[in-house]
């Protein structure tokens, strides 16, 4: 489990394409302190398993469905990637629940400065408007943020000085793809929820 507390703003060193998957080569000091084989890493809010590590890199194996349901087949070389390692029992929850497994991709739509925040504006997927509310909380590349309002077809966030600085939302530009996770409590309750009406409805 992880909070969408993103540790350090890493990069991608080597990409290497197989037959239906990818292995990434990542750097980042702060992630791989005492890494090993078969731990996770989050990578722009996707779990990876850690497949080899060496000094301040490690490589990951990402999976055909990962790569057709994430932004992370949009990897190269060079490029800036949110990393976090799972929390620790007994750990601070700083942002909220987060699984690692992203629900969908979005892009961003546009970007407002303003003097001491920006606002930026994300698409949304029908299929995930219903579990984004506003000032609930959404993963977005794997930072944890909450909605400041909720569309139909879109959702914006407010980013302090801080998120800008240290994690990719700060370079992402209009038309880039980013990662989305909603709040897994919400999928829960909606699926509890459907099963008792259905129950309800065979009694009845």
């Amino acid at each position: 489990m992880f909070t969408g507390i993103v540790e350090e703003l890493g990069e991608v060193t080597a990409v290497e394409t197989l037959d239906d998957a990818c292995r990434f080569r990542l750097r980042g000091p702060v992630v791989t302190q005492g890494a090993k084989h078969g731990d996770s890493i989050a990578v722009n809010g996707v779990c990876l398993t850690v497949v080899d590590h060496e000094g301040d890199e490690f490589t990951a194996d990402v999976m055909a469905e990962t790569l057709n349901r994430s932004s992370l087949g949009a990897l190269a070389v060079g490029s800036r990637v949110n990393l976090e390692r799972p929390t620790a029992v007994g750990d601070r929850l700083g942002g909220h629940i987060v699984q690692g497994h992203v629900d969908g991709t979005c892009e961003i739509l546009g970007r407002t400065p303003s003097e001491h925040w920006e606002i930026v504006k994300i698409s949304l997927p029908a299929e995930l408007s219903r579990y984004v509310v506003e000032k609930g909380s959404v993963t977005v590349d794997g930072i944890s943020l909450t909605v400041v309002d909720a569309g139909r077809d879109h959702f914006t966030v407010s980013l302090i000085p801080t998120t800008l600085a240290l994690t990719t939302l700060g370079i992402k530009k209009p038309g880039d793809p980013v990662n989305l996770e909603v709040d897994v409590i919400a999928k829960y309750v909606e699926r509890m929820l459907g099963d008792r009406v259905a129950g309800e409805g065979v009694t009845r």
